[in-house]
């Protein structure tokens, strides 16, 4: 009789285990239920080996949200979004089949009563982050892939319920009706199959200051130390810089990424991906960029007034010099830095970045950029020096010479046992 009263009581819990998604009124697809599709397409439901109308917008998009229900987007603040398992572990329980289930004793629970597992990760050192994108648009049908444009990355994610995702200072304001954004997350390889996650939702820009529109997006390249593939030195040169395309990967049709199960594409300096706003998305961002290759020239970075929003911007790392609007950035003495702007040249650290940074020491060959993204410094976030991929190609020269040596070395020895 115990038996059978424990199996209704399990039968009559929500379900919670599995997956993650943002929640908000926002979103396309809010109400959706286990049963709402012929198929179980709840908004935590992964995307994969699906057609286009499938997976675009998690096939939501004729679940729109209710007229005024929007997401803002502060310009230079954090945007903070709740991301769970089941929408009764969020603040907007009151609509969920299950009710609240949230975790009194951690508010930042993700999944209640269940491992992080169930949401693909081993722990906080096993996350590959997730990203915000927005579509410069009002009309949902009207968006294409190609319009996103990833605008904000938080590496530690998902592993908080309340996740803050950093508003670029120079966005601009949206068209009348606002615009349209999109969720998007693929998990570690080591932690669940080859899965998408895609939440659509219609946002808005709140305190713009710039009408420098965003740029046309383009598909981010694998550039960063990749240890898992053996590849142990990141190249600054191969990566693609700018407005980047949100990841497209594991679906029948129109995906923009075909890497292997293993190798999932990642939002994080693997691929050019710096933790919080991408501040460097803007038409007017760079003076050059370089198609990228291995031997490729890096871009040059503009000058750009930094936005008068005062109270929007978050606080500034501490330049060596008096100016807050001044960053000295060291940098080898490279004939591609001009008074136009200056040589990027990113050293894409192997792990994740704590969206924090401390001040360079300025030297009499260092570089002066006026920090071009308003206080956040984006361009001083990624190391201008050259110094790096010198070293990296010296090093390569070196191993190839000393190869060469043991080759040759080891000929001498198999002729001196004939002689």
């Amino acid at each position: 009789m115990l038996a059978i009263i424990s199996l209704a009581i399990f039968a009559a819990l929500p379900r919670v285990s599995g997956h993650a998604a943002l929640w908000h009124p926002s979103m396309f697809g809010f109400n959706v239920t286990q049963q709402t599709f012929p198929y179980d397409n709840r908004p935590v439901v992964p995307i994969k080996n699906m057609n286009f109308t499938e997976w675009w917008f998690h096939n939501h998009l004729a679940y729109p949200p209710n007229a005024g229900d929007i997401f803002e987007l502060p310009a230079g603040k954090p945007a903070t979004a709740e991301i769970a398992c089941n929408k009764g572990a969020t603040s907007f329980f009151a609509s969920s089949e299950g009710g609240d289930i949230r975790n009194a004793s951690n508010p930042n629970d993700v999944c209640p009563g269940s491992p992080t597992t169930e949401y693909h990760t081993n722990g906080v050192n096993d996350l590959e982050g997730c990203s915000l994108a927005i579509a410069y648009k009002n009309d949902s049908a009207a968006v294409q892939p190609e319009d996103f444009t990833v605008f904000s990355v938080n590496q530690t994610c998902v592993f908080n319920r309340f996740t803050d995702f950093q508003v670029p200072a120079r966005m601009p304001a949206c068209p009348p009706g606002g615009c349209i954004c999109a969720f998007f997350w693929i998990h570690a390889p080591d932690s669940g199959g080859e899965e998408n996650y895609m939440n659509g939702f219609k946002c808005n820009v709140t305190g713009s200051t710039s009408n420098v529109p965003v740029a046309q997006s383009t598909v981010a390249r694998r550039c960063g130390a990749d240890p898992v593939n053996k590849k142990f030195v990141g190249s600054a040169a191969n990566c693609t810089y700018g407005a980047k395309t949100p990841f497209y990967w594991f679906n029948n049709e129109r995906n923009n990424m075909f890497e292997g199960t293993f190798s999932p594409p990642v939002y994080n300096n693997l691929y050019n991906f710096l933790d919080g706003a991408q501040n460097d998305i803007f038409n007017d961002s760079y003076v050059s960029i370089p198609e990228p290759g291995i031997a490729a020239a890096l871009p040059t970075l503009a000058h750009i007034t930094a936005p008068s929003s005062p109270a929007s911007a978050p606080a500034a790392p501490t330049p060596t010099a008096a100016s807050n609007t001044t960053i000295f950035i060291t940098a080898a003495s490279s004939p591609t830095a001009s008074s136009d702007g200056t040589t990027v040249a990113s050293s894409i650290p192997s792990s994740a970045s704590s969206g924090t940074s401390t001040s360079p020491t300025a030297s009499s060959a260092a570089a002066v950029v006026t920090a071009p993204f308003g206080a956040d410094g984006y361009a001083y976030k990624r190391d201008m020096s050259n110094a790096h991929v010198l070293a990296n190609r010296a090093s390569s020269a070196k191993f190839r010479l000393n190869q060469e040596s043991r080759r040759r070395r080891a000929v001498v020895r198999r002729r001196s046992w004939f002689w």
